[in-house]
């Protein structure tokens, strides 16, 4: 979708749609009524706009910023993302217990007008057409041979599979380590989780302030490889204080890498794919369940810090055989120099930009 219609209005429309949501749970909260077959019916309408507006809102980065200052728009947006999860969660607690759910629900409303907003504010960008119009289902083929036939773009997206297959699932063991291991309760499960989101807004910071240069393959190695080393001695940990730092660190390190890794991909691909490529990133966050299935097994059999221990140094190996192994990711940095050349080239030629007006 997001390649074959405006961009900003099919992010405001999918806004609208998740604003109507959430005053309709205010109105059953008002009425007393609310049951949890609504909250079922919200969940599967959330689950049904975002598919279409997140691949919208990376497409439409690149369209509003260039690619020239592409590393530090997605270290924003990716920091955004895990501020979120750092501070959304703490807000709602505190909020539910100085104001009650309603006024908690009116608070979130408020938060969807401000962004509905601020979207409304941005410029429209249509996808660039390179063809006669098609089917959807035509386009999706299209998409999908695109990152087959071209190497840099499909080395990419199975590399940033490696954490998210192998070691990602470990959030799903962070309450065994904090019930079984560390006898820490929901208390220090909530700790451990805004540990984990303060180490990837830390991490998309320091893509923003040091990310932009020549060698991010490098950088993105490294980050892949600490956050491997980081969760091998979060699992190893003997005790809960130390366990914090090493899930703090780990988020740091995926966290830049996987801003680097969604980074380069935006550079090198042209952007009538745009919005399907990113659709097929999108997808891939969603296979974290299928990594979650052998180490849930693992830690049911020896043990959760086994489990996370060998998915880790399973991270590690895997990383350093994929970088071994295709010739494609060691030369990606001249893939992406040569793709900001060609943008540097396109903006040089074309006297006005390709922005409508907004409104």
């Amino acid at each position: 979708i997001a390649d074959r219609v405006e961009r900003r209005n099919l992010i405001v429309a999918g806004q609208v749609i998740l604003l109507a949501n959430e005053a309709a749970v205010l109105v059953l909260l008002i009425a007393g009524v609310l049951a949890f077959w609504h909250l079922l019916a919200v969940s599967f309408v959330m689950g049904c706009v975002f598919p279409f507006i997140m691949p919208a809102r990376q497409a439409i980065v690149v369209n509003i910023v260039g690619k020239q200052g592409l590393v530090n728009a997605m270290a924003l947006q990716m920091g955004a993302m895990n501020a979120a999860r750092v501070v959304a969660p703490a807000l709602a607690g505190f909020l539910i217990w100085a104001v009650g759910i309603n006024w908690t629900y009116v608070v979130a409303i408020a938060f969807y007008l401000v962004a509905l907003s601020t979207m409304s504010r941005v410029d429209r960008f249509w996808p660039e057409k390179v063809a006669l119009p098609k089917s959807m289902f035509a386009d999706i083929a299209d998409g999908v041979r695109y990152v087959k036939g071209e190497a840099a773009v499909r080395t990419l997206l199975l590399f940033g599979l490696v954490p998210i297959l192998l070691a990602m699932p470990f959030q799903s063991l962070l309450a065994v380590f904090a019930e079984d291991v560390w006898d820490v309760g929901s208390l220090g499960l909530g700790i451990l989780n805004a540990a984990a989101g303060l180490g990837g807004l830390i991490g998309s910071g320091y893509v923003a302030i040091f990310g932009d240069t020549d060698r991010k393959l490098r950088l993105m190695m490294l980050s892949v490889l600490l956050f491997g080393s980081s969760l091998f001695l979060f699992a190893v940990s003997p005790l809960f204080v130390i366990g914090i730092l090493f899930v703090l660190l780990a988020d740091v390190f995926v966290g830049i890498f996987q801003t680097l890794n969604n980074t380069i991909i935006q550079v090198i691909i042209p952007d009538h794919v745009r919005g399907r490529v990113m659709s097929l990133l999108m997808m891939s966050f969603g296979l974290t369940p299928l990594g979650t299935v052998p180490i849930a097994a693992l830690a049911e059999v020896m043990g959760a810090p086994f489990a996370v221990a060998c998915a880790s140094a399973t991270l590690i190996v895997a990383a350093i055989l994929f970088y071994l192994l295709s010739p494609s990711l060691r030369g990606i940095d001249a893939t992406s120099r040569e793709a900001l050349e060609a943008e540097d080239g396109e903006r040089l030629a074309r006297p006005f930009p390709i922005a409508a007006a907004g409104g």
